[in-house]
């Protein structure tokens, strides 16, 4: 017999819109003693029904819905039918890459679990307490369902750590990674390092809006900030930029950016690896009165959480007020956030902002937004963490 979570009067309404998470102060009492990830049958305060779901006794989200019919039963069997659902709609959505996220979390109804294939190598994130008590059956099935028998964890995120879960990283199918996964992107070619690099070891979420870059950028000078290893910066020379500046203050960051440019067989001479603080680099371009024909401002998530938003918009607005500076008439402007707690509206707000503190004229061209194999639940807003616009400059 399941535990049973039962809620304040009221507190259900949420889940019957099917949003996925029960916070800790909707909770008015817990029968039973459920462990961590145990399944709980949650209900309204009069007894209802709402939803099968993952306790998390360590997590403000308390609970993290799997299912919101009654009738189904949440054991291994399950669990794979979502997995195979999942991989089996990316053969679907995503073409030209050997590169893609094959489950998105509450996005695939498997909440905290995210799974990227880089060629054979899979790589997977435990980030909540339902998959991680569902982790052996995860494991045992990923190779089956995919055909890849080289599965490495990357559960060292902080969202593992607000579930109450030690981070874990290593080998748990087949063989550990290779120091440099080359994968193929329409044609351009990136080194990824699943064992040290950010996320599970590249953006794949920013596929599409490389490929965009790509599509402008012929003839255009570009500068790049916070280029990680140089994605954008890449995307655009193979397409035909004239030149690049690209600025990050990682090392090792920009040493993977130019084996990434090294493997393309570009020329050396086209693109300016610069390591520094992109706040300090943004203030220096604009003294010395640089002006680049396409930017694209990704910078790391600036508010963490809901707490982080006056500080983040700060940073996001003086960060786009700077480039809008730099960026000449004509010129396009890539801005993102990944910041979750800033939704689309704020982002939009913020940058427009930038644009009258500037004193320039733009017109938004269009929003952007992740790859389509990083979809967001509708009833689930929260899964829409990536954002961006691009600007054109008249």
């Amino acid at each position: 017999m399941a535990a049973v979570l039962t809620l304040k009067p009221g507190k259900e309404r949420s889940l019957a819109r099917r949003h996925p998470w029960v916070y800790a102060g909707a909770v008015a009492r817990v029968e039973g003693a459920p462990a961590k990830g145990e399944t709980v049958q949650v209900r309204a305060a009069d007894g209802h029904f709402c939803a099968w779901a993952a306790y998390s006794p360590d997590s403000l989200t308390r609970a993290r819905a799997w299912s919101f019919t009654q009738a189904d039963r949440i054991d291994a069997e399950w669990i794979e039918a979502r997995l195979a659902e999942a991989i089996a709609r990316r053969a679907t959505l995503v073409r030209g890459t050997d590169a893609m996220r094959l489950v998105f979390g509450e996005a695939d109804r498997l909440p905290g679990l995210v799974v990227d294939r880089y060629r054979d190598q899979l790589v997977v994130q435990f980030l909540a307490a339902g998959v991680e008590a569902w982790r052996d059956v995860i494991v045992g099935a990923l190779p089956r369902l995919t055909g890849c028998r080289d599965l490495y964890e990357r559960s060292d995120a902080a969202a593992r750590e607000r579930e109450g879960l030690p981070v874990r990283e290593g080998t748990l199918a087949g063989q550990a990674p290779a120091a440099a996964i080359r994968i193929d992107e329409a044609g351009v070619r990136y080194a990824v390092d699943v064992l040290s690099g950010h996320k599970t070891g590249f953006y794949i979420d920013q596929r599409e809006n490389r490929a965009m870059v790509a599509w402008y950028a012929a003839g255009r000078s570009v500068l790049n900030c916070f280029c990680y290893t140089g994605g954008f910066t890449i995307a655009a020379l193979k397409a035909g930029a004239a030149s690049a500046v690209s600025i990050d203050s990682s090392g090792p960051a920009l040493d993977g950016a130019r084996l990434n440019q090294k493997i393309n067989g570009l020329d050396e001479a086209d693109c300016e690896w610069v390591e520094a603080s992109v706040f300090d680099a943004l203030n220096r371009l604009v003294a010395e009165g640089r002006r680049f024909d396409l930017i694209v401002l990704d910078p790391p998530k600036f508010a963490p959480s809901s707490h982080h938003v006056d500080r983040a918009a700060r940073a996001y607005k003086e960060i786009n007020l700077k480039a809008l500076r730099l960026l000449a008439p004509g010129g396009l402007l890539f801005t993102f956030s990944c910041s979750s707690a800033i939704g689309v509206d704020l982002f939009q707000k913020i940058v427009a902002g930038a644009v009258f503190d500037a004193g320039v004229e733009a017109q938004m061209i269009r929003r952007l937004q992740a790859g389509s194999d990083h979809p967001m639940m509708m009833t689930h807003p929260e899964g829409e963490y990536l954002k961006g616009l691009l600007l054109l400059r008249v």
